[in-house]
């Protein structure tokens, strides 16, 4: 029975060394399931998520498959994943604020600050050579800037390729400004790579290029495009009325909306009072940090662990705002 108090003792003791050891936080955050979409932003994303909620806080991380529709349904409906790192909310956004509201889900941070930017870009060495060019409608005064590639007497406007929605808001648009009276051609790009490839080209031989992109992605990481100002709002029962359907013969001019961008949480996760909830309200950046960090990844054949890793090694100014000091310590061990 003498023994009895060492044991005591030693079990108090080991229970006390549990505490210190990193990781042992997991019980007050335990097992979160994030999704770890399917573009090149949010996979990097979820990876980041991953490494700061595992090192920094403890968590049992799991990262699944998802993309926009398939994920934030099974989160509503299931209540998995716990994690949405980025959310395009814009076309579910009625029923995502039923679930909030209902309190099943929950916003947490904007993933991205800026937004997702959608509209026609021109290269900034044709924005800074003729600083008159700021909306759509003046760049349609100058189709001598921007020839199309087969076409040496029109300008060009690129398209997306077919079968991307932008094709039609891309088309809509050079309608509603009535661009082939002003003597412009639509440019068909073909493929991804056909688009991506004519930006690389204009910028590289210091051309004129005009066209549909958006933001973030790695293109604009690697080559300075300006948006330009498309002169008018966004007129949302018109855009979605008829400047995004096939048979749209009367389109209007009007602006792409900012895409709303969020990390979404489900209840579960949020009750749990994990510290890591306050990381998720917190961390959000900007289109051209992702940019940047996009076009690395693409110039490296990297994937989202690589990008994730390259990210937090060279980035500390803009990622430890988001922990406390303790946190950024144990994350940044072993990077």
């Amino acid at each position: 029975m003498k023994k009895l108090p060492n044991l005591f003792a030693l079990l108090l003791g080991t229970a006390a060394a549990v505490t210190l050891i990193p990781g042992a936080q997991a019980q007050s955050c335990g097992r979160v399931t994030v999704a770890n979409m399917n573009w090149q932003s949010a996979e990097v994303l979820a990876h980041i998520d991953k490494l700061i909620l595992s090192r920094g806080y403890g968590c049992d991380v799991e990262l699944v498959p998802g993309d926009t529709m398939p994920t934030l349904t099974a989160m509503m409906e299931k209540g998995r994943p716990d994690v949405a790192p980025e959310a395009w909310i814009n076309a579910v956004r009625q029923p995502l604020d039923a679930a909030v509201q209902e309190g099943r889900l929950h916003y947490a941070a904007r993933s991205l600050k800026d937004g997702g930017v959608e509209g026609w870009w021109i290269p900034k060495h044709v924005a800074d050579a003729h600083p008159d060019i700021k909306t759509i409608d003046d760049a349609l005064k100058h189709p001598e800037l921007f020839p199309a590639p087969e076409a040496k007497d029109k300008g060009g406007v690129h398209n997306c390729p077919a079968g991307w929605n932008c094709q039609l808001t891309t088309g809509a648009a050079f309608k509603a400004w009535d661009a082939a009276n002003k003597g412009f051609v639509l440019v068909n790009t073909g493929s991804a790579a056909g688009l991506d490839g004519s930006i690389a080209k204009a910028n590289e031989r210091k051309q004129g290029w005009l066209g549909y992109y958006w933001a973030p992605t790695s293109i604009l990481g690697k080559y300075d495009m300006v948006k330009l100002d498309a002169g008018v709002s966004h007129d949302k029962a018109s855009f979605e009325g008829c400047n995004t359907k096939v048979d749209c013969d009367q389109p209007v001019k009007t602006d792409w909306a900012k895409a709303e961008v969020f990390t979404v949480l489900t209840d579960r996760f949020k009750k749990t009072g994990s510290p890591a909830i306050g990381y998720l309200e917190t961390r959000s950046w900007g289109n051209d940090t992702v940019n940047k960090l996009l076009a690395w990844m693409s110039d490296n054949q990297a994937n989202g662990q690589d990008g994730a890793r390259y990210f937090l090694k060279n980035n500390p100014d803009i990622w430890t705002a988001w922990v406390t000091p303790e946190v950024a310590a144990k994350v940044q061990t072993g990077l």
